[in-house]
């Protein structure tokens, strides 16, 4: 069905600048900026070293986007990231790449999205003390089933839920603001025993810069955007500056409200905001606009993390039954019971160890920061093997930016690798199991 009449059909530019910064916003600005910032607080030394990081991760995340400007712009393709680092590095691995798609990198967004759904819904109605896993797992099965019965969310209502989301962002903003000063609030116990010393700026850096993951999605529109030598750099910057200012304000609103250490020691720190301003009604109220907020992102990254698997079973001989697509239903129905199976494992693990939100950004960070950094590193090799290639647009302060964008990659790896703990090494051994797939893969039959 996928493959009939439009076999030979090819994406068409047809996004405007606007279209691609609400693309990026809608990616970005997700259900992490709700929970992240406690996470960040927790291990903050001060509120002042807290807000350089997230100005730091804007400015980092915007030198990215440069480095993906150019690429995007010079190889425009659907692929994104994968056809760079095929181009760069060979078949094997962009092979490694794809593994993680399908592994690592969508099914942890889902299990984390699924947390934050859980963390609160929680504040709505508990089922006690794995009330968050249990939200998590019910979200995950539930939209994997409307999925395979072939339900697709329109544009027009996903923008509508995008739209109450960075809503929810601004009506956080004013109310923290508004209210008086968090001094008043004396801070509690846990609150206190959470804030460390020393700013942790490895594990720090790591919550805050997968909170403003997602641009790099971006590259894989680079295809549909009208006049993309120009407008996909404008709407990169733009995106992201924007993206920026609302985490600094956001983070500012909590901190005015909750203060550091109050922040440290909430789990739902957005729900605690409103709670200040307008008691337990205000509580519920944000809690339902997040929750519905990440039902959104995880309705869309399970559609299209089952396609991207799709593709890739479609492709390669080893996972071939991935790439199986249900004519009846219209939906690639193995893709996403597969999906959904390792995001309900996922899940799990983050259920039995310390917290759920923080073991699955630990998952996903190292496998996330690894291909980053290669991708980074692309840039290099393809400049230099092809020094006369036309390139519409051109990173700014080269070599400074990539190597900025390099050497904070490769920083945030070491980071993932020496302060998280049990969810990171899961990522990395499914990370290798892609390794010796690919080995067994290579091997001649027997």
């Amino acid at each position: 069905m996928l493959l009939g009449k439009n076999q030979g059909a090819a994406p068409r530019p047809q996004l405007s600048v606007i279209d691609v910064v609400a693309l990026v916003m809608g990616i970005v600005i997700g259900a992490g900026i709700f929970s992240a910032p406690a996470l960040v607080a927790g291990n903050s030394a001060s509120a002042t070293e807290m807000l350089t990081a997230w100005v730091v991760g804007g400015l980092v995340s915007l030198a990215g986007a440069m480095c993906y400007a150019e690429l995007a712009t010079t190889y425009p393709n659907a692929g994104g990231d994968y056809h760079y680092l095929r181009l760069a590095f060979g078949e094997k691995l962009s092979f490694l790449f794809a593994w993680a798609r399908l592994t690592v990198i969508p099914t942890g967004s889902i299990a984390l999205l699924g947390y934050v759904f859980g963390d609160y819904a929680s504040q709505l109605y508990s089922f006690g003390p794995h009330s968050a896993a249990c939200y998590a797992a019910a979200m995950v099965v539930v939209l994997t089933v409307i999925n395979i019965a072939g339900l697709k969310s329109g544009t027009w209502t996903q923008n509508m839920l995008t739209l109450f989301e960075v809503g929810g962002v601004v009506l956080i903003i004013a109310a923290g603001l508004l209210v008086s000063p968090a001094a008043e609030v004396p801070a509690t116990a846990t609150a206190a025993a959470t804030t460390p010393a020393v700013t942790s700026w490895g594990l720090v850096l790591i919550f805050v810069m997968l909170t403003y993951g997602g641009w790099n999605e971006a590259a894989y529109v680079s295809a549909e955007v009208l006049g993309p030598n120009r407008n996909l750099p404008r709407a990169l910057f733009w995106s992201l500056c924007t993206i920026a200012a609302l985490y600094v304000l956001v983070n500012l609103a909590f901190l005015n409200a909750l203060g550091l250490q109050g922040m440290a020691g909430s789990d739902a720190v957005a729900a605690d905001t409103l709670r200040r301003l307008w008691g337990e009604p205000g509580a519920q109220l944000i809690s339902a606009l997040i929750a519905v907020s990440a039902l959104t992102s995880a309705n869309a990254t399970i559609l299209t993390g089952a396609r991207t698997t799709y593709a890739f079973g479609r492709d390669t001989p080893l996972f071939a039954p991935l790439g199986r697509w249900n004519a009846r239903l219209g939906t690639p129905v193995v893709a996403l019971l597969t999906q959904s199976a390792i995001a309900l494992a996922l899940i799990l693990l983050g259920s039995v160890t310390r917290s759920g939100f923080a073991t699955m950004v630990e998952y996903t960070a190292p496998v996330f920061w690894l291909f980053f950094f290669l991708t980074g590193v692309a840039l290099f090799v393809l400049r230099r093997r092809s020094p006369d290639r036309t390139r519409p647009f051109q990173v700014p302060l080269y070599p400074l930016t990539p190597l900025l964008f390099c050497a904070s990659s490769l920083y945030l790896l070491y980071g993932s690798l020496a302060y998280t703990g049990v969810g990171a090494l899961v990522g990395l051994a499914v990370l290798a199991a892609g390794g010796l797939l690919l080995l067994v893969r290579r091997s001649p039959p027997a």
